[in-house]
């Protein structure tokens, strides 16, 4: 009761900021980020399109893929309009395909430019099943999987960009409290999921792949400090807000829901706050694998916090994004099924890197 409370009036956590605070204010005292250059996905509307304008406000060179390049030219134009002086650059990028974030980190590195800040931001929560090109579920391979694999391919660069500018590396990985509604073997859920073994629940996908998002948080952490780079990762919940991954579902119920809840939602640039707050605060300098809500640290759900799980689905990620699509799911179930302790799973690992 006390942290509804405290919710609905805005209260200040130990950040100094909370529920109400917005992107601007939270990077108000942020450090100048000309020498910035970060990459924000999903940055043409809502949430992440508030991301790109205030940290293009703040000074940081954007770089903006997007499915549609026309959305995409529309946010920089709109960008440029308030801040004249950035530098925003718009590259394809389809996060639902394997083959097209593969094309996108190529054209990206191509143009040698340094990488300081990721945040994948994109989401989409599909109303209807639907399978990739690449044979995965659609929600987990746009909100999930893509990432992964964006990840994974600029991982060096930002290795690399750390150590040579000094600049500490960020990750921010955008799930949601949604993510603790699923519960289950989330293996044997994608699975059937997949297949169609089971009756679709969008809004059970959409938790799992959130899910996904904190799993490999934790574990891209670990694996980030075993590498010895000065790069961090960490993942967001940006509270509930009525962006258009919500309003493609509108209709009655859907508006009588966010009306009931009307005094629980948060306005666009509130909701980008902790994104921002993560990205680019001094006060979370060495700070990684950590989850935050209202810009604030906070607790995930005890599946999220699950290691072993972690490995898992990295493992699980690793072979979905490297085996050929006939052998992509049966082998990455099979193999991920067959980890079920810690040595099993460190082998696994260990072949994977070999």
């Amino acid at each position: 009761m006390l942290d509804t409370v405290k919710y609905l009036i805005g209260s200040a956590g130990p950040s100094g900021f909370g529920s109400k605070s917005t992107a601007e204010a939270v990077t108000a005292t942020c450090p100048d980020l000309h020498q910035i250059t970060a990459i924000i996905t999903g940055a043409t509307s809502g949430i992440g399109a508030e991301t790109a304008r205030v940290l293009a406000k703040r000074g940081a060179r954007l770089v903006l893929p997007a499915r549609s390049l026309k959305a995409a030219e529309e946010i920089k134009a709109r960008i440029l309009a308030e801040s004249p002086r950035s530098e925003i650059m718009v590259l394809p990028l389809d996060l639902s395909s394997l083959s097209s974030v593969r094309s996108f980190v190529s054209r990206f590195l191509s143009l040698h430019l340094p990488l300081h800040l990721l945040v994948n931001n994109a989401g989409k929560f599909s109303h209807e099943h639907a399978i990739t090109e690449d044979g995965i579920e659609m929600t987990f391979a746009t909100n999930y999987l893509g990432h992964f694999l964006l990840t994974k391919l600029l991982l060096n660069k930002m290795a690399e960009t750390a150590a040579e500018t000094g600049i500490e590396g960020r990750i921010v990985n955008v799930s949601s409290s949604i993510h603790g509604w699923f519960s289950g073997d989330w293996v044997q859920y994608l699975d059937m999921l997949t297949r169609k073994k089971i009756p679709y629940d969008a809004t059970r996908a959409y938790a799992l792949s959130k899910l996904a998002n904190v799993l490999h948080t934790m574990e891209l952490s670990v694996r980030l400090k075993e590498m010895g780079a000065n790069v961090t990762a960490n993942c967001v919940h940006p509270g509930i807000v009525r962006t258009r991954l919500t309003r493609d579902r509108e209709g009655f119920v859907t508006d009588l829901a966010f009306f009931l809840a009307r005094k629980l939602l948060k306005t666009i640039p509130q909701a980008a706050a902790t994104t921002c707050y993560v990205a680019t605060h001094h006060r979370l300098q060495g700070v990684s694998g950590k989850y935050f809500a209202d810009c604030n640290e906070a607790s995930p759900s005890s599946s999220a916090i699950n290691s072993q799980e972690a490995k898992r689905l990295w493992l699980m990620s690793e072979l979905l994004v490297s085996s050929p699509l006939a052998l992509r799911l049966d082998n990455s179930i099979a193999s991920v099924r067959l980890c079920q302790d810690d040595d099993s799973l460190e082998t696994a690992s260990w072949r994977m890197s070999s």
